[in-house]
């Protein structure tokens, strides 16, 4: 409790929680179920079978992650809220079990990463493509790729750095970051 009397407070991943002087936090481990830096939270599953813990995307940035992909293993921080358990710190993550971008799951990259232009891209229809400059075959991105890595939307025009993977239909992006400002790709 605080010196007033009134339950203590605990900053922490975006928001204040009020923590009674019995609540503690628990560390556990688990794997990330799901995270969509658009809503910007997910859920963790801990693996002693407790209820699913709440993910908040400024928990993982106040720790130095900027996402979270399915299949990740995670060792964490958890209080008990009215709403269930939630993540206040982010102790590590391992990407080694992670799911590849988007609905290429199980895709391995076959580049390193590599610059390219935003040829168009529709979020409505949920995917686009790139182009690595006149003469290339263009790239497919679905917009899972981006949620995957920290970005929602994309520009016509905008550079980006990808990975590459060879799809049953040509080439797909299953990892992209921002680029710098390209002139031409």
């Amino acid at each position: 409790m605080a010196t007033n009397g009134a339950p203590a407070r605990l900053q922490s991943c975006g928001d204040v929680y009020t923590v009674f002087p019995s609540a503690s936090s628990i560390e556990l481990s688990g794997t990330i179920k799901w995270f969509n830096i658009s809503k910007g939270y997910g859920f963790i599953v801990p693996d002693n079978g407790m209820p699913d813990v709440l993910l908040h995307v400024t928990c993982l940035r106040q720790h130095g992650f900027q996402i979270a992909q399915e299949g990740v293993r995670v060792v964490l921080k958890a209080v008990q809220r009215p709403r269930g358990l939630t993540a206040v710190r982010i102790l590590s993550i391992g990407n080694s079990t992670a799911a590849l971008a988007g609905t290429q799951q199980g895709v391995t990259p076959a580049s390193t990463l590599q610059r390219a232009q935003v040829k168009w891209f529709n979020r409505q229809r949920g995917f686009g493509f790139l182009t690595q400059g006149e003469g290339t075959r263009d790239i497919f991105i679905h917009t899972e790729t981006l949620r995957n890595y920290g970005m929602t939307e994309l520009r016509v025009g905008q550079a980006v750095l990808v990975r590459l993977s060879e799809g049953p239909n040509g080439l797909i992006a299953v990892e992209v970051r921002p680029g710098a400002t390209l002139g031409q790709v």
